[in-house]
């Protein structure tokens, strides 16, 4: 379907929903699981609730231009009064749902929002803590009302009954509804995201109805996305991604939203819906296939064997099959056989057999769990973006998927390179701007519409495909003027299962250290087949047999980091690992899992003191927050190791 001129009716989201109530009406809209059971809503029924919420907002009195937050995980309810509000002509601001209620504070606060419409009491309750400091909040509406019944309500309202007033009263409100509807244009705000803050305070990312439209639909033409896929939404309804997949190419394509019950279930409801087209950030597909490998070691021998035969198969024609490359009679046998045995039912375990496009974006994915899942036939690409952009920057063609670049620009969208090597890009996705912030919106976007992304990168001769280097701030010099770039190196330990997070110094000194946190499962799994007892994080972290293992994967990655001339000064001399997990709630992550440097370096000084100063051990006590927000502290002696390098003008030799 083809999209209309700027002049056309189709210019804003409740337009779309129009359209799709009545070219898609009796079609599947939304699924919710609740209870183990699925129920779900089409067009036609999803248009009639997003217009009695509406009503219902009418009613309490919002106002055009106001602001309304959505705090919940995943659901439909939530989906719709985001839609309802840009009804009444207001802006929605979707929050994190795991946010502590400090950083709640500060994006009510900054967007001055009038309603906030909250999934169950635990976000009301976030939002009650904080509320005396936000004199703009008049309503607090809830979906679940489950734990609300003593709740003083003269500012609370259940939102089932607010839609249930709305559609009763109707009549005194809806000419006015209508007119607000009818009055949205391309220019007029869509939503506003606010960024995970990695060095600062978040900002309000305004989106128009033209950066979410034009994009939800290049982008949906890229991949002929249409309304017959099913997508599952489980990601945070504040990221960027989640809201022009579940609500731009959703409502653009008049495909299937699905939300699962709870984040504890998610795995078990992607399989029962077999999404279509997927998107998972490189954790997610590293967390399946972690949990793959671990079900392997402990499988028979017979089982283990099959299928290492056959993942031997598939790694060497799967992607050529999928790509559509000339791949032997012979081998087409192999791979059917191996489709039959092994990668069929392997897919159906993880909810895959149905997937016709996946998607991973927002950090590196290791090229071995890439080529895993690619060779099992399931379409996985990488896309480059950021909230700023709408998402889309680059995709990647099918049939030219590769590990190692994140693709061409995206259709519409124009890229280049600065001369400070930074990627720079331009298209109609392109942000109006930082709401109350018009310094950071010029530093960020210039005259004639070129966008900064912070990322440094260049483009590939030949195939035009553009590669990620590092953020443009990490960038750095070793002392001796080599090039510093953490995020290379760190992604490449992080490829191991046994990893979860590395954090990369290194700037302006002699040699490179790092942090490192391992991953629970896989590694209290291995430790578990390996006989050693451990009883929390902290011990496992500190055993000295884990500490082996993790050496010996630091020494790998300085062997492979010293193939790389430019790099090769980034090889890690010395680490540790960890005594507890890097953490959102400790400050040491954003929302969506990007690493604050800065704040980690002022936190844990006295360690990266000891990396430097060659130290064996540095007793160390670190504030935590527990997950009822409580603080604490607990004490550690960590274990400084040396891992063995590559003298760097020996690799630059090799290489040369």
């Amino acid at each position: 379907m083809q999209m209309q001129t700027p002049s056309g009716d189709l210019c804003s989201i409740p337009a779309l929903l129009a359209r799709n109530a009545r070219v898609h009406g009796g079609k599947p809209a939304y699924r919710e699981k609740e209870f183990g059971i699925w129920q779900t809503w089409t067009w036609a029924q999803t248009a009639e609730e997003i217009r009695n919420i509406a009503l219902g907002l009418m009613i309490l009195g919002i106002n055009r231009g106001d602001y309304v937050a959505i705090i919940g995980r995943n659901r439909p309810a939530l989906y719709w009064s985001m839609v309802a509000a840009q009804m009444c002509g207001a802006i929605p601001v979707p929050l994190y749902q795991d946010a502590v209620a400090e950083e709640m504070a500060y994006v009510l606060d900054h967007c001055g929002a009038r309603f906030v419409i909250a999934g169950d009491q635990e976000q009301v309750d976030k939002v009650l803590e904080i509320q005396d400091r936000l004199p703009n909040i008049e309503h607090i509406l809830y979906h679940d009302k489950r734990g609300m019944r003593k709740y003083d309500h003269s500012h609370l309202n259940w939102l089932h009954d607010v839609a249930e007033e709305g559609k009763a009263g109707h009549y005194r409100v809806e000419a006015e509804l209508d007119a607000r509807t009818a009055e949205l244009t391309w220019d007029h705000t869509c939503v506003m995201l606010y960024t995970s803050g990695t060095t600062g305070k978040p900002k309000g990312v305004v989106l128009s109805n033209r950066n979410v439209i034009e994009t939800a639909r290049n982008s949906a033409e890229f991949d002929r996305l249409g309304p017959g896929e099913d997508i599952l939404a489980y990601l945070p309804m504040a990221w960027v991604g989640d809201f022009i997949f579940s609500v731009g190419q959703s409502f653009w394509t008049g495909f299937c939203v699905n939300c699962p019950e709870s984040a504890a279930t998610m795995m078990t409801d992607l399989r029962e819906i077999g999404p279509t087209y997927f998107f998972a950030p490189p954790r997610v597909f590293e967390g399946q296939l972690t949990s793959v490998m671990i079900r392997m070691e402990d499988a028979g021998r017979f089982k283990k064997w099959l299928f290492d035969h056959y993942m031997d198969v598939a790694r060497r024609v799967g992607p050529a099959i999928l790509d559509g490359k000339p791949v032997s009679g012979m081998d087409r046998l192999r791979y059917a056989l191996g489709n039959l045995f092994v990668y069929g039912p392997l897919k159906n375990t993880l909810g895959f057999s149905r997937v016709r496009v996946g998607y991973t974006a927002g950090e590196a994915i290791g090229p071995e769990i890439f080529d895993f899942y690619r060779s099992l036939g399931i379409n996985l690409k990488q896309l480059y973006g950021q909230t700023e952009a709408t998402v889309f920057i680059t995709q990647q063609p099918d049939g030219e998927v590769r590990s190692d670049t994140v693709g061409v620009p995206s259709p519409g969208v124009e890229v280049k390179i600065a001369e400070n090597g930074e990627v720079l890009y331009r298209s109609p996705g392109t942000f109006v701007e930082y709401y109350k912030n018009p310094d950071s919106t010029a530093s960020t976007k210039d005259a004639e519409g070129w966008v900064a992304t912070g990322d440094a990168g260049f483009f590939e001769e030949g195939s035009g495909h553009l590669r990620i280097i590092d953020r443009a701030k990490d960038v750095g010099k070793m002392s001796d003027g080599s090039l510093f770039a953490p995020k290379y190196v760190e992604n490449k330990l992080k490829f191991y299962p046994n990893i979860l997070e590395a954090v990369v110094f290194g700037n302006g000194r002699d040699r490179c250290t790092a942090f490192i946190n391992i991953d629970l499962t896989a590694v209290g799994n291995w430790a578990e087949r390996n006989n050693i007892a451990y009883s929390s994080y902290q011990e496992l972290a500190g055993h000295p047999k884990v500490l082996d293992m993790i050496q010996k994967h630091v020494e790998e990655v300085n062997a492979s980091v010293a193939q790389d001339r430019m790099l090769s000064g980034c090889q890690i001399h010395r680490f540790l690992v960890l005594h507890k997990e890097l953490d959102a709630d400790d400050g040491e992550m954003t929302r969506t899992r990007k690493v604050r440097r800065n704040i980690i370096a002022e936190k844990y000084a006295d360690l990266i003191a000891g990396l430097y100063d060659g130290s064996k051990q540095v007793s160390t006590r670190t504030e935590v927050t527990y997950e009822d927000g409580r603080k604490g502290y607990i004490n550690a002696t960590l274990e400084m190791r040396d891992a063995k390098v590559v003298p760097v003008a020996q690799s630059r030799k090799e290489a040369a």
